[in-house]
């Protein structure tokens, strides 16, 4: 006996049945692996971040509602007191000017002095790696040694104003560090000397990545070297450039230990080199006010966070869009 097989209904066709839902396909093992590789990679990394970036974060949030002097659970809860002191004193908002006259400063010494190194010590010459270690050795000091060294060399009775004396250039002798007419200027030095190296190496990693086919066309165009250098690397290595200002950035907006070192716990303000982190140290720290120092780190990350996204959405935009991945990049594809 003979089964006949079910018919479609009428009016069902090819369309109607390929419109049927697939059935769902069964989790394979091979996925669950893949996961399980993903958590036992990723997850002791995501444990370190959480609890040495996010919780001191939260915490630090938390401690900033009191009145705190560093043990002891808070119970003396003072709201918004803490951030109202803070935006009220006229050192506080001295110390942020200090640290955007930092940042850009510090772009507009570092950037250009590092693109010309980098430019030359590209080229073929003798002594090429000495002189990359001896630009590099200031990147690798420790901030205490450096800071020690340059804070006995720059004293009224220091070495410099001694050499100036011996070449009989009296009038250039100073007091560098506490006039603040020129402590800032002379703060920016030496965070130039000491980050200048780290510039150049990261414009030698750019420099490096560029084709030398490009340049060869050039030549047979007949540009010169300078008009080579602004129309193909300069733009090209515009990434680079760019990289390295958003970490100069985040660095100059967080400088404590240089200023710290060299000028010390109360000349700072005074001379006009304060930062937002000194502050943070003087007022927290030492004067046994935890709370109060919690919340001016609050007010340092939201600043940093601020500017980083600024940053990122407005000029990092255009090197993270062409490494985006996913529905937005399928669908570019199909345009």
């Amino acid at each position: 006996m003979s089964v006949a097989a079910p018919t479609a209904p009428a009016g069902a066709g090819p369309d109607a049945r390929a419109s049927r839902p697939a059935p769902a396909r069964p989790r394979r093992p091979a996925d669950w692996r893949k996961r399980g590789e993903i958590a036992l990679l990723a997850g002791p990394a995501l444990v370190v971040f959480v609890g040495f970036v996010i919780f001191p974060v939260v915490m630090a949030v938390f401690y900033g509602f009191f009145k705190w002097k560093g043990f002891g659970f808070p119970d003396d809860f003072v709201g918004f007191d803490n951030y109202a002191q803070i935006f009220a004193d006229p050192t506080f908002r001295s110390a942020v000017v200090h640290n955007f006259v930092i940042v850009v400063a510090s772009l507009i010494l570092q950037g250009p002095i590092a693109i010309l190194f980098a430019l030359l010590l590209n080229q073929r010459m003798r002594g090429r790696s000495l002189i990359r270690v001896l630009i590099f050795v200031p990147y690798v000091i420790s901030e205490v040694v450096v800071g020690t060294g340059w804070s006995l060399m720059l004293q009224d009775a220091g070495a410099i104003n001694s050499m100036l004396g011996k070449l009989g250039l009296d009038a250039l002798q100073n007091s560098w560090l506490a006039d603040p007419k020129i402590a800032m200027g002379t703060l920016l030095l030496i965070i130039t000397w000491k980050y200048i190296g780290f510039a150049v190496i990261l414009m030698l990693a750019g420099l490096q990545s560029i084709p030398e086919e490009v340049y060869e066309a050039a030549a047979i165009d007949g540009a010169g070297f300078w008009k080579t250098q602004w129309s193909i690397t300069l733009p090209l290595l515009g990434p680079t450039i760019r990289i390295w200002a958003f970490l100069s950035m985040i660095g100059s907006l967080q400088l404590f230990d240089l200023v710290n070192i060299i000028w010390g716990q109360y000349i700072a303000s005074t001379a006009g080199t304060s930062t937002m982190a000194t502050y943070m140290y003087q007022n927290g720290h030492l004067a046994g006010n935890y709370g109060f120092g919690n919340a001016v780190a609050v007010v340092l990350f939201l600043i940093s966070l601020a500017v980083a996204l600024v940053y990122q959405r407005y000029v990092l935009r255009r090197d993270t869009e062409g490494a985006v991945t996913g529905e937005s990049g399928r669908k570019g594809k199909k345009a």
